[in-house]
């Protein structure tokens, strides 16, 4: 032991303490050779989430690929991907890892772990109608949570594209728009969000030279094909990639669509820009409103405007600019004031948190193969991934936990430390020794077990 003398003066008068502080311990030693660990254990509630909904049974059903070599299921091979993307192993390398985890295999009910080279052939050789089932069987998926946990009659869909940059040579990776590395090659994807339960409705993968509203009419047709038949009313919100006749068209062909599409500041509208009448929106903002009509069109649609004196003191503009003015503009069908279009549009500010999210927390960057459909089977299970955590967290977990990240629900749940234990011949899970943590996993568990299973 050590001995050190600390002076303190109560009452005026000095005093003498003397502190024993312990050794630091020079004899431990370290072993590995602890079978009953992992960094996971917390990814239980998520594999009891997916076992109480039969999951596995259920992908069985819906996807059927005959392949040569049967030692991984299909479910098997598809949950190998899935459960990298939740717990953040960012690469198909790095997914090794699991394989020498054996409590996570236990308690994920994998009994082994396909290697790395075995989860990449699987999506090279894949053809392309597993794609075509797995996006039905995310879309079933979807029209069993959606109307959790109240019935839902209206969708509003966020429909938006990213730039996913390639660093090697893969195929369908072009030079085409990337505004963070000018001239390098990229993939275009597609996304459509469910702004109201964050599910991600569908996706498509493009390359990175399509054109601007390239796939735009068939990612509309997919999200209205897979919604449910009893939704009376949809309603949309695009930037100005969607912004062109044949979308427009396809949206105002369904009678219970509205939607609100940043305009292209095409030549038609600038020429009108100067000459409407705008009222007071704001103390910065005046708007206006008009029918437009491009050449190409078939009839006219109303268009709001908004627009603001440029000052000296603001930063270099990201909006039309014209005549010490910026400008904002939308073509809408919705039956709202000018203001309130205004308002609604910007209601899809969370797109982008959510298209962050999808990048950085669930690998939409991390481009696993060389070949383009293999990657676009990929995207298909990122989705799969993420309707699966969001399903969860909306259904199973406490309301301040709904609206969490994937990366801070993996510090919060799915990255708690545990151990494996035999007591009395019956496995038991250990997690940190904590109250409150008890009590929410309770009630995650709770929750969970009152859940149905999915019908194939």
């Amino acid at each position: 032991m050590e001995s050190l003398l600390w002076y303190c003066k109560p009452h005026s008068t000095f005093s003498v303490v003397r502190l024993t502080l312990r050794r630091s311990p020079r004899s431990v030693r370290i072993a590995f050779n602890h079978a009953g660990l992992t960094h996971f254990g917390g990814v239980h509630l998520f594999h009891e989430f997916l076992r109480v909904l039969h999951f596995r049974d259920f992908l069985t059903q819906q996807i059927r690929y005959p392949r040569p070599n049967r030692r991984y299921s299909i479910s098997q091979m598809l949950l190998a991907l899935v459960y990298p993307i939740v717990l953040g192993l960012d690469r198909i390398e790095t997914a090794s890892l699991l394989r020498s985890n054996g409590t996570f295999q236990y308690l994920t009910g994998l009994s082994s772990f396909p290697d790395p080279q075995t989860l990449r052939r699987f999506l090279l050789n894949a053809p392309v109608h597993l794609r075509k089932q797995l996006h039905r069987a995310s879309d079933r998926l979807l029209q069993r949570f959606i109307h959790l946990p109240e019935h839902r009659s209206r969708l509003l869909f966020d429909l938006d594209s990213t730039v996913v940059t390639s660093f090697g040579h893969q195929e369908g990776a072009e030079v085409g728009y990337n505004p963070r590395y000018r001239g390098k090659r990229s993939y275009d994807p597609l996304l459509c969000v469910e702004a109201n339960s964050s599910f991600l409705w569908n996706v498509e993968l493009r390359r990175g030279d399509a054109g601007t509203w390239a796939g735009s009419e068939e990612l509309l047709a997919c999200c209205f094909l897979s919604s449910p038949s009893d939704i009376r009313e949809f309603r949309a919100r695009a930037d100005a990639g969607f912004g062109y006749g044949p979308v427009l068209d396809m949206l105002e062909a369904r009678p219970t669509a509205q939607y609100a599409v940043v305009s292209r500041m095409i030549p038609s509208l600038k020429r009108e820009l100067g000459g409407l009448r705008y009222g007071p929106m704001n103390p910065r903002w005046e708007i206006a409103e008009f029918e437009h009509r491009p050449q190409d069109w078939p009839h006219a649609r109303r268009c709001i405007v908004a627009r603001r004196p440029i000052e000296e003191s603001d930063p270099e503009p990201t909006l039309f600019v014209m005549k010490h003015y910026a400008y904002r503009a939308w073509h809408t069908n919705l039956p709202l004031t000018p203001a309130g279009v205004w308002r609604f549009y910007d209601g899809r500010a969370g797109m982008e948190r959510r298209i962050r999210e999808i990048r950085e927390d669930y690998t939409l960057s991390k481009i696993p193969t060389r070949a383009f459909e293999a990657n676009a089977l990929y995207l298909e299970v990122v989705r799969l991934a993420y309707n699966l955590v969001t399903a969860f967290q909306r259904t199973c977990l406490p309301p301040e936990w709904q609206g969490l990240t994937l990366s801070k629900l993996r510090h919060r749940l799915f990255w708690l430390p545990g151990e494996l234990t035999h007591p009395q011949h019956r496995p038991t899970l250990r997690l940190v020794n904590s109250p409150l943590l008890a009590m929410r996993g309770e009630k995650i568990l709770h929750r969970v077990h009152r859940l149905k299973p999915l019908e194939g």
